[in-house]
């Protein structure tokens, strides 16, 4: 049974950064698509970052430049740094396995 864990949330000021990880189990992380996306309170569940089993990435415009999605292997782990944070990142952020498996989530709150 796939299982995605996240970790590394909590409440930063606004120019700090986080590092995010997604602990999977069950499965091997760089044998597939793995994403990471967020949802505001009383927003829909946004597309963050991803990464391809060949090491591709893919970010949203609206992180761009601030949040790098990478992969550790021998950890079986997925991570997102976060630099720069904004106030506007605060959200419950999520990692998925392709279409299918969702982790519990992890809050991210950015103060002003």
């Amino acid at each position: 049974q796939v299982q995605l864990v996240e970790s590394g949330g909590g409440l930063v000021q606004a120019g700090g950064s986080l590092r995010l990880s997604c602990a999977a189990s069950g499965t091997i992380v760089s044998l597939h698509v793995i994403g990471w996306y967020r949802q505001a309170p009383g927003k829909q569940r946004d597309f963050i970052a991803i990464i391809t089993p060949g090491g591709t990435t893919t970010y949203a415009e609206s992180i761009k430049g601030r949040f790098t999605i990478s992969r550790d292997n021998a950890k079986n782990t997925v991570y997102l740094q976060m630099n720069s944070l904004k106030p506007e990142d605060t959200a419950v952020y999520y990692c998925r396995l392709n279409s299918d498996s969702w982790g519990q989530g992890t809050q991210v709150t950015v103060s002003t």
